[in-house]
């Protein structure tokens, strides 16, 4: 077994006519939106709904981006510096994806409306689109736009992402993907759900690689129903970020090379021949502890949640960090920084945050009481003695 970067060397000589899509190749798509395109792919310009865009015609290669003299700044995120790499050059070794054309790229981050937002077009050889979503980047204001998911909707990324996607699809003919990871495939949902209805005719597959699922309201109000077959949602066998409001949604779940909150990232993602590795279901433990922060989540009102989440954010740009490498990279003076920020809150929000995070404990210990009643009753069950006829002596007696 290997991973993807394993996968794009062994498939990467056959064309899309010769092996149609796979989830793995969504798997290197959705993750190649992580490379920093700026000024070397055609882009939407910062206003998706106003401005003009280009024809088609403009897209560059994968394999043509070589040449560009700012080729190195593709990898200017240091958390998949090397995998990125090796994701580049083993696509564009290939006659699968070297001749991959990309368009229409967006890269926006607004610090005053908390949102980072970024998308790429992709056309294949065999002359479909795939619309790729960048999941959450390592700008702080994209880690906010993450946790106000838990109590807006649409976040600015939700309400840019169906702009986008109507907007592009308009400069195309023939079928689309939709995809993304983490944030990106809950964008790709989002949009494919609230997007042009003959546009969603359109559509062939929607992928959630990991991506955060979304308040039951919110699927309601937005017809989820309409596309909920055509939506692939893939989560690794200890997943989190995936599982927040992981409700309706079908999901699918693979094996990963790692643990714990390590599976997130694709590139330790198992995979066999041409397909991923199943699992036959999330850890027990995980998908608990999953249920309970939903459950928590679900159960504070929009006060309660804008507080927790604006209080961390205020702790931690007090660290004076731009981005979250910043903020790893130099801990002591982050630290300092956050120690600081939190000697400032107000008496009042440190009792909110005390209530608010007392909540999850006390839910998380009433459904452990639950789990352990449920096992304790199985358990009794199984004990029972039984007659010939397979009752136990209380059930023989009713008539």
């Amino acid at each position: 077994m290997g991973t993807v970067l394993e996968y794009l060397e062994k498939y990467g000589k056959y064309s899309f006519e010769e092996m149609p899509m796979t989830d793995v190749d969504s798997l290197a798509l959705c993750q190649l939106s992580y490379l920093k395109f700026d000024g070397m792919v055609p882009w939407l310009p910062d206003g998706l709904e106003s401005q003009p865009i280009g024809e088609a015609e403009d897209a560059v290669t994968l394999a043509s981006l070589r040449e560009h003299p700012d080729f190195e700044k593709l990898f200017a995120d240091i958390r998949y510096e090397k995998p990125n790499r090796a994701l580049y050059d083993r696509m564009v070794r290939g006659k699968r994806y070297q001749n991959l054309r990309l368009n229409y790229y967006v890269n926006v981050v607004e610090e005053q409306w908390e949102t980072q937002f970024s998308a790429v077009t992709y056309t294949l050889g065999d002359g479909t689109h795939y619309v790729a979503y960048r999941g959450t980047d390592e700008t702080i204001v994209g880690w906010k736009e993450d946790f106000n998911m838990a109590f807006l909707s649409p976040v600015p990324g939700q309400a840019y992402s169906v702009a986008y996607l109507n907007r592009v699809a308009e400069k195309f003919e023939g079928a689309f993907y939709v995809g993304g990871h983490s944030k990106g495939g809950n964008l790709a949902v989002y949009s494919a759900m609230n997007c042009e209805p003959e546009l969603q005719q359109r559509i062939l597959k929607i992928y959630s690689m990991d991506g955060p699922g979304f308040r039951p309201e919110v699927l309601e109000r937005s017809g989820y129903d309409q596309v909920a077959e055509k939506v692939v949602k893939i989560l690794p066998h200890s997943s989190l970020v995936g599982m927040i409001f992981e409700s309706d949604m079908q999901f699918q779940v693979v094996k990963s090379k790692t643990f714990g909150l390590l599976q997130h990232d694709p590139y330790t993602w198992l995979v066999e021949g041409n397909h991923l590795v199943r699992a036959n279901d999330l850890y027990e433990r995980r998908r608990q502890m999953d249920n309970n922060l939903n459950e928590w989540i679900l159960s504070l009102n929009e006060e309660q949640l804008r507080t927790f989440v604006d209080t961390m954010y205020q702790v931690i740009t007090a660290s004076n960090a731009h981005n979250l490498i910043d903020f790893t990279a130099e801990w002591k003076k982050s630290m300092n920084g956050v120690i600081a920020a939190l000697k400032e809150v107000d008496q009042e929000t440190v009792e909110a945050l005390k209530e608010i995070v007392r909540s999850l404990f006390e839910i998380a210990k009433e459904n452990r009481k639950k789990q352990v009643a449920a096992k304790t009753e199985a358990a009794l069950e199984m004990l029972a003695p039984k007659g010939k006829s397979g009752k136990t002596p209380a059930d023989a007696s009713v008539r």
